[in-house]
């Protein structure tokens, strides 16, 4: 199990940068004061990784709220992706410049392929490669890459995604591919951790939350945690943000993680990556 230690700590990715295992994802948040405030909750919790991308629409508004942050930019782990219909070496290049100036930053932390787009996608990531090797990129990742997509991306290409961005929650877990992913060092993280608020049907969850004095949301993200993958909730509200923090006064004993694995169903909440409508 890879250290957890409190809200600021990170995992280290294979290229040597230290990415935050929390973050705020800020999917669907509007452009303005929403995720402007979000943010701000945020980053005055202690949170240090924010989660945006092209196809969310509030580029703008989360790098006015990082600009107007107390918080230095260079403490701030800034991830963007880029969406289907940018995909392919040139459109890429282009779509990353947008992403930047929208953000109004000169770098980003982290560049994610949004999807898989058949065709496209290993052109895309070398133009990944191309921004990462001018250091306009600390990382590049990947989100909803199945393994035989990795497979493929890898054979074709020279720089080993950094990250792979999955939905991951008790009821869709992809051990194998975990398991690939450990095995090629490839940083797995969550989308959706909370079955985009589905988590809060499980009853079967509310004994644990009980043993250990916490809330549901609580036992679920540091069970991603505590299996070595990196967690972006999203919420606009002050008080959720600052109680999906409260993640480090606690330890979920082994005996309780295997009883949380074994709710795996194999179930999506979002869209399959091998039938998705692009």
């Amino acid at each position: 199990m890879k250290k957890i230690t409190d809200i600021k700590g990170a995992f280290t990715l294979h290229n040597g940068v230290e990415m935050p295992y929390l973050g705020l994802g800020v999917y669907l948040a509007d452009n303005n004061n929403e995720v402007i405030d979000a943010i701000h909750w945020a980053l005055d919790t202690g949170y240090r990784h924010i989660d945006t991308a092209s196809i969310y629409k509030n580029e703008e508004g989360v790098g006015k709220a990082i600009q107007s942050s107390s918080v230095p930019r260079e403490e701030i782990f800034v991830v963007s992706k880029v969406w289907n219909a940018d995909q392919g070496y040139d459109t890429t290049l282009k779509a990353f410049e947008e992403s930047l100036d929208r953000l109004q930053l000169d770098y980003l932390d982290l560049y994610l392929i949004h999807w898989p787009v058949k065709d496209k996608y290993v052109e895309t990531w070398k133009a990944l490669e191309k921004l990462y090797q001018e250091k306009r990129i600390r990382a590049i990742g990947v989100s909803n890459f199945m393994k035989h997509h990795l497979e493929d991306l890898i054979s074709k290409t020279e720089i080993v995604p950094m990250v792979n961005q999955m939905e991951f929650h008790p009821h869709l877990i992809q051990q194998d591919l975990i398991d690939f992913c450990t095995k090629t060092q490839i940083q797995y993280e969550a989308w959706s951790p909370m079955m985009q608020g589905k988590i809060f049907e499980l009853s079967i969850l509310d004994d644990l939350a009980k043993k250990y004095n916490k809330t549901v949301a609580q036992i679920v993200l540091r069970w991603n945690l505590q299996k070595g993958v990196i967690t972006i909730p999203k919420s606009v509200k002050q008080k959720r943000i600052i109680s999906n923090a409260a993640l480090f006064d606690f330890e979920i004993s082994n005996t309780d993680m295997n009883f949380i694995d074994a709710l795996d169903k194999n179930q999506r909440t979002g869209p399959d990556p091998d039938n998705f409508n692009f």
